[in-house]
């Protein structure tokens, strides 16, 4: 018998099994079949629902990652229990027009697919609690040590470091599974290794910038260069380092804009809050005033300032009164700088400027600003004093 006919004698008996149902009956299996599908997606929305919430009640951090963490998997549980609700309420339905799906699975053909499906979704669910319980494994341990840290940099270097060994961790765990799965699929995975070595090296040549994304950002963390936290500058841009991924380092500025570079073209990095931080003053007072008082009343500012319980943890050394830096246009630029804990030069800055504008204010130091003074040639003031005269 060809392919065809089978269909058809299929056909056939399947016509003639639903004519041989009477009007009661049909009316009964509709109903019937509508509510085991209505039952199968109610319990599949539930267990989404069920899944969601279970999934927020992990442990770990309330954090951005934690959300993602748990929406994922309370996805996944749900895809999970929809898949064997629907795969029951197909079995109901069949028995329920009398069709008996199972004594299928005891066939030698289905025995073996139905085996597989079973192993696979294992495989599936156990993939999972690994990813999961790796990187909650990862993130838990690197806290734990960032804080036993005692210094600052130390914490900020492990915080860096962990979303690389995650990363890592992960794609490792995904790889093995594929392989696994393909395995359990007949697929022989010896050549498929071989030939992925081929195609590794060839990738390796061909993607030499991803390459040297990966290294570049590996020596930047293990140099201690930059971590999570710091503030520093590439080319135009600058902001606080947000995030260090296995090839970008992500940025956002202060009005929240994110600038993301690949390692590779972070070729000049400035770091402007690594171990610690000066804020730089360039005061300019008039030619007038007296420059002694003024770096007097700067270095007494600064001392003031150190001194007071808000900032003494912020400054680490006292106020460095550099003297006279240069001679401008419009007046005298006294220069002076400040140490400070990293992230807080800004901090002490601002507030020294409000405190050190009161104190020039008070003695009498004038911090000049910008004049425009017109000079008219000797022909035009003579004619204009002949004006005046003539009005007068």
């Amino acid at each position: 018998m060809t392919a065809s006919e089978r269909i058809l004698a299929a056909l056939t008996g399947l016509l003639s099994h639903f004519a041989q149902l009477s009007a009661l009956a049909w009316a009964l299996n509709l109903v019937l079949t509508l509510v085991v599908v209505g039952l199968a997606i109610a319990t599949g929305r539930l267990a989404r629902r069920i899944a969601r919430l279970g999934a927020h009640r992990l442990p770990g951090p309330a954090d951005a990652e934690m959300t993602v963490r748990a929406n994922r998997l309370a996805r996944l549980a749900g895809w999970i229990v929809q898949t064997l609700a629907g795969i029951a309420a197909v079995l109901v339905v069949a028995d329920i027009w009398g069709f008996n799906l199972l004594a299928w699975t005891t066939t030698p053909l289905g025995a073996r697919m139905l085996a597989g499906a079973v192993r696979l979704g294992l495989l599936l669910i156990a993939t999972v609690a690994v990813f999961e319980l790796v990187s909650l494994a990862i993130g838990r341990g690197m806290d734990g040590f960032a804080d036993h840290a005692v210094e600052p940099r130390r914490r900020a270097q492990l915080a860096t470091l962990a979303p690389l060994l995650r990363g890592l961790a992960q794609s490792a765990i995904v790889i093995v599974a594929v392989l696994m799965a393909l395995s359990e699929l007949g697929v022989k995975i010896g050549p498929l290794l071989a030939g992925a070595g081929v195609v590794g090296v060839a990738l390796g040549f061909g993607a030499q910038t991803l390459v040297k994304d990966f290294l570049t950002g590996i020596f930047l963390i293990v140099e201690d260069i930059v971590s999570v936290g710091d503030i520093i500058r590439i080319g135009d841009s600058g902001g606080l380092v947000e995030q260090m991924t296995l090839r970008t380092i992500r940025l956002r500025d202060f009005d929240g804009t994110v600038h993301v570079f690949p390692y590779s073209e972070a070729q000049v990095l400035h770091n402007l809050t690594k171990s610690f931080s000066y804020y730089v003053f360039d005061l300019q007072v008039s030619y007038g005033s007296d420059l002694d008082a003024a770096l007097s009343i700067m270095k007494r500012v600064g001392a003031r300032l150190k001194s007071d319980p808000d900032f003494a943890d912020k400054i680490l050394d006292p106020i460095e009164v550099v003297g006279v830096d240069s001679l401008a246009d419009s007046g005298v630029v006294l220069k002076a700088r400040i140490k400070t804990e990293p992230l807080q030069q800004w901090n002490v800055g601002r507030e020294y400027n409000r405190r050190i504008k009161l104190a020039f204010d008070e003695a009498g130091v004038e911090i000049p600003f910008p004049h425009l003074k017109v000079v008219m040639p000797e022909r035009q003031v003579s004619e204009l004093a002949g004006l005046r005269g003539v009005a007068n």
